[in-house]
């Protein structure tokens, strides 16, 4: 790779680590269901009318907005609104991978190989040690409830991994390139109408509380951050870098997003994760890394 596009790379993994602490600060004053809808209308305008839609049926871009706005960004808004630590989410978060392995498998009846099996087991450990933290003494506390919507918000992430697999088969069948930035940007269009009904209903006492003049700058960052670096240069860097480089060159630069997640979380937010976080942190991404590169490490060393 290039120097400048390490540095783009790079950049992208900042502020997707970086997110989850912003995440943090718009669920302290706003609302997490509307933040969710603010985040997706500044998304989708006006970049909606710079960006073409993609070669894709409306089906399938109403499946991704469903599975990723309102299926797995409310969830994980909502845990780390009622409770979950930013540095955490970051990491649990990243059992999508190993949801995405299982929905292939029953989906596309694809087989389970060895080191994504083994990858399991680990990030299941690794789970086990942050979820026996929960009330624990001298560690940031994890209400149970928290803990799991973020695991429902990693299985929804694996199901939209699903989406945008079935998306690029028929996209290759039809000879027609997919433009990820593209799918992002248009399917921005379907979280905001259910989420600020789900708003409306269940945070009526929230929002009555709203005014323009109680909301501060550092919440309407937040929103600002979540649209524009988040989401667009985000998604529209990576796709970039994806499209320039092949895929085991990229990817595998996602797994340094926990780890931004986890130490801005200490820095910025001031968390504090006992040990056993921590190990459960480490072992989630040593998982990931053996589901990731144990095939490799297998033929080239047996």
């Amino acid at each position: 790779m290039k120097l400048r596009d390490i540095v783009l790379a790079l950049s992208v993994i900042v502020v997707w680590g970086l997110n989850f602490a912003v995440i943090k600060w718009g669920v302290s004053e706003l609302p997490p269901l509307l933040l969710v809808a603010l985040r997706y209308c500044l998304a989708a305008f006006p970049a909606i009318l710079f960006v073409k839609r993609p070669q894709v049926k409306l089906s399938w871009i109403l499946a991704y907005g469903l599975t990723v706005g309102v299926g797995q960004f409310s969830c994980l808004f909502y845990a780390i609104h009622i409770g979950m630590p930013a540095g955490v989410a970051s990491v649990v978060l990243q059992a999508q991978a190993f949801f995405t392995i299982l929905f292939t498998a029953l989906i596309f009846k694809e087989h389970i190989k060895l080191n994504q099996l083994l990858g399991l087991v680990v990030a299941a450990m690794g789970l086990v040690f942050i979820s026996g933290a929960i009330g624990a003494a001298n560690s940031a506390s994890i209400p149970l409830g928290a803990f799991l919507l973020t695991l429902l918000g990693a299985a929804f992430w694996g199901l939209s991994n699903i989406v945008v697999r079935k998306i690029s088969l028929i996209a290759a069948a039809e000879n027609k390139p997919l433009n990820m930035l593209s799918l992002v940007v248009w399917s921005s269009l379907i979280p905001p109408i259910p989420m600020l009904l789900a708003s409306l209903y269940l945070e009526k006492a929230q929002l009555a509380l709203l005014s323009f003049d109680s909301i501060s700058g550092s919440a309407i960052f937040s929103v600002f951050y979540l649209a524009f670096l988040a989401t667009i240069m985000g998604y529209g860097l990576w796709s970039m870098l994806l499209a320039k480089y092949s895929a085991h060159k990229i990817v595998p630069l996602s797994l340094l997003v926990p780890v931004v997640g986890m130490l801005t979380a200490q820095f910025i937010l001031g968390e504090r994760l006992a040990l056993i976080q921590w190990m459960g942190g480490g072992i989630i991404i040593i998982g990931l890394m053996i589901t990731n590169f144990g095939h490799v490490f297998a033929k080239r060393f047996l």
